[in-house]
Parts: C-alpha cells; sequence; structure tokens
C-alpha cells in the first residue's frame, strides 16, 4: 500500500490550448505503479477553463468545491455543486469550466489506456492525442 496527501503532489499548470487558469496534481498515474487507473485533483482559479476537446479516456469526476459546469457533446452546460459527480464517455467532446467566484477543486479518474500515462491522453491510431474542438465556451471574459 502507498499513502499520499494531495497537497504533496506539485500542481503543474496546463498550458494546452484553449485551457485558462487551471492545474492538475497527478495523485495516482503509471509513474506510480498504477497500471489501469489514475486519479488527478483538478484546481480551477474562477472562472478557468478546458478547451472543448475530446479523447479515448472515459472520466469520472467528483466535484470537491466550488461551481462547476460541464459543457456536452450537444454544447449544453449541466451545472454542478460540491459532492456531484458526472461521467463522460470516451470520445464525448466535453468542456470543464469553472462558474464561480472562488477556487474550484475535483477528483479527475481515467483509465490509463495502452499508450497511456495517466497524465496525458492515450495516443490515437493517427498518432493524435486529444482532439480541440471549436465550441463558443471560454469560461468568463
Amino acid at each position: 500500500m502507498i499513502k499520499k496527501h494531495w497537497t504533496d503532489v506539485k500542481g503543474i499548470k496546463s498550458d494546452k490550448d484553449g485551457f485558462k487558469g487551471m492545474q492538475q496534481h497527478f495523485i495516482w498515474t503509471k509513474e506510480d505503479g498504477c497500471e489501469h487507473f489514475a486519479m488527478r485533483l483538478m484546481e480551477f482559479e474562477p472562472y478557468g477553463c478546458t478547451s472543448y476537446h475530446s479523447h479515448r479516456e472515459e472520466h469520472e469526476f467528483f466535484l470537491l468545491e466550488g461551481d462547476m459546469a460541464i459543457v456536452d457533446k450537444d454544447g449544453r452546460e449541466t451545472r454542478l455543486k460540491a459532492g456531484d459527480t458526472a461521467y463522460v464517455a470516451p470520445d464525448e467532446p466535453h468542456q470543464v469550466k469553472n462558474v464561480g467566484d472562488g477556487v474550484m477543486r475535483l477528483l479527475c479518474m481515467i483509465p490509463i489506456l495502452p499508450g497511456g500515462d495517466g497524465k496525458t491522453p492515450a495516443p490515437r491510431p493517427d498518432g493524435g492525442d486529444y482532439v480541440t474542438l471549436q465550441k463558443p465556451s471560454q469560461g468568463k471574459e
């Protein structure tokens, strides 16, 4: 057994296109010996967001703190409050947004697919990783 406190895992700011005010704590990944499953804690500054994107990994989200919205494949926003959970299927387009004035924290659990490490999306058969899509939602401007 291995034990960690999430605050002992350094947060890494995301610099991918379309991401704003977001950092990830990679709590459990392949680097830790986890072959099949990863846990990440994501922190978003007020009105921070991911790009609208898709990838091969499914997501299970657990909102710990803050005001969250997930934009789905049809462009609809679903609001979540602390304690809510959400599932996003593999290759389903989505965007995560902090729609509040405070910090938002959530757990994001994903499978580690062949070629993946729990930190970045597993490569697609064509060699790409995730696909950024065009959507109007970029948090509060």
